[in-house]
């Protein structure tokens, strides 16, 4: 018979890493927002038309009646009547001159402006609050 053998058992021992990643809050942010207003005098440049009236007699025959004219800015309309004589004609009894002038003024009208402000706290999560910031 064999002689018995002595076996001894050897545990192994293996090391492993197990490696996980967890989220941390490092700081917060607590932003403020403010809408400031204030009222500023625009300029505005405005313009208007006038119109001049002048009458001019003429007294002239014509054998037609005259169309309306321009001549520059001043619009020329014919007024006739008839007159009685011997025979009827046409007559030039006057002209109207209406002529444009246009002229600017500048008036200040109110505008309402608004600006925001923005104001940001930073805390860190032992509680500790860093001073703050602000932004436009």
């Amino acid at each position: 018979m064999r002689e018995q053998e002595e076996v001894a058992a050897i545990p192994l021992v293996e090391e492993r890493v197990s490696i996980a990643k967890r989220q941390v809050e490092s700081q917060r942010l607590q932003v403020s927002i403010s809408v400031n207003e204030r009222e500023e005098r625009v300029p505005i440049e405005l313009a208007h038309d006038e119109v001049e009236v002048e009458r001019v007699a003429r007294n002239i025959p014509v054998s037609e009646l005259p169309s309306v004219r321009h001549e520059g800015n001043t619009t020329i309309i014919p007024v006739v009547e008839e007159v009685v004589v011997l025979e009827k004609r046409l007559v030039l009894v006057e002209e109207i001159h209406v002529r444009r002038v246009t002229s600017t003024t500048t008036e200040e009208v109110p505008v309402t402006i608004r600006s925001e402000q923005a104001s940001i706290d930073r805390e860190s999560p032992d509680g500790r609050a860093p001073a703050g910031e602000e932004v436009q």
